[in-house]
């Protein structure tokens, strides 16, 4: 039986690139000639023990990780690290320093409240997180453990082109919408966390870059589960792994290297995003962009249609011609495409050439 064309632009979990779909396919039922499928093996296995090492050791080929990083895979989503960081970072006498740049962020600081004590370095909030904070002003306590920022915001869609130099302060990144996507230089940020489920893989793990250093602050008084160092010591194997969701991360990571890297990855990504705000910007007003231009997200494109009435109409239409995922955050509204690194060309010029004719029909 034939499958409907679907264009998946679901915010996450989202789309994963079709050749690692098949690929899982063929291996599900017998990986690597053991007879048993990835999602029964142990963990302790040395075919799972030679996924982990791989994967960790893709991981710091695509993003150059320096030598004096660790690379951990942990359970629980982007939530989890909202509460791990103050709860191995946030000392006595000290203050964690939080740049509130939307929703996501926001989540991160009211966790970080109940840990310690906790300022507001740098907000958009005035500006309804339309736009990224000004780094430049970043006012920082003189008590600072670290200073936390989210590199993109899925529901506002707005992106930092630049990042702070907080100077001797650790730096601390949620990346969980955009690593991968472009590259970064991953020795200006102390750790750097990301759930997988947008350019990683599936839900259910999360990568974690932190250095060594700043590792070895940690209280011995952490929980051993909640325990940084304690994941960096076992190799990522102190408690049962997400085993099925490494395994898939390392397939991913594969395409990647073989779609030209983190280089190859922003390519695509600026060709598809500038698709799409182009198509918004040269509709006279029919269609408007939520982000400020210059804040605007290479991962999540916002937008609305120049009335309620017909946004409604645009949704339904778009459904119909299987476009999914297009309805915004219920925190925002509106319209939203997003377009990680599995996302193609040719699915977001379906997009555009349908808001065009819609603009045709109804403008």
């Amino acid at each position: 039986m034939e499958m409907n064309q679907v264009y998946n632009f679901n915010a996450g979990p989202a789309g994963l690139p079709g050749e690692v779909m098949h690929q899982v396919q063929e291996e599900l039922l017998d990986l690597q000639g053991t007879g048993l499928s990835v999602l029964e093996i142990s963990h302790r296995s040395k075919e799972y023990e030679q996924i982990n090492d791989e994967t960790q050791q893709l991981l710091k080929e695509l993003l150059h990780i320096p030598s004096s990083y660790e690379v951990m895979f942990m359970q629980g989503g982007a939530s989890t690290q909202f509460a791990m960081v103050p709860m191995n970072f946030l000392t006595a006498g000290h203050v964690a320093s939080y740049i509130h740049s939307g929703t996501w962020s926001g989540k991160a600081i009211a966790e970080a409240r109940k840990m310690g004590d906790t300022a507001i370095a740098a907000s958009s909030e005035a500006e309804h997180f339309t736009k990224v904070p000004d780094l430049q002003g970043m006012m920082l306590h003189p008590e600072t453990a670290y200073v936390h920022l989210t590199s993109n915001e899925t529901i506002a869609g707005t992106q930092y082109r630049n990042f702070a130099d907080p100077g001797e302060v650790p730096l601390i990144a949620d990346m969980s919408s955009d690593i991968l996507s472009r590259p970064v230089d991953v020795s200006n940020f102390a750790l750097i966390y990301a759930g997988a489920q947008k350019n990683l893989g599936p839900s259910g793990v999360t990568v974690v870059i932190a250095n060594r250093e700043l590792l070895s602050r940690i209280p011995a008084n952490i929980p051993d589960i909640m325990n940084y160092r304690i994941h960096a010591n076992s190799r990522s194997l102190y408690n049962t792994p997400p085993v099925f969701a490494v395994y898939m991360v390392n397939l991913v990571l594969k395409w990647i290297r073989n779609n030209g890297g983190v280089k190859g990855m922003e390519r695509r990504n600026r060709l598809k995003a500038d698709l799409l705000y182009s198509t918004i910007d040269h509709s006279g007003g029919f269609y408007d962009g939520l982000a400020h231009k210059d804040s605007r997200s290479l991962m999540n494109a916002t937008f609305r249609v120049m009335n309620d009435e017909l946004e409604l109409r645009f949704l339904q239409e778009a459904e119909q011609n299987g476009f999914v995922g297009l309805r915004g955050h219920r925190d925002a509204g509106h319209l939203r495409a997003s377009i990680y690194n599995a996302v193609t060309y040719e699915q977001c010029k379906a997009l555009a050439d349908f808001m065009v004719d819609f603009q045709r029909r109804f403008g």
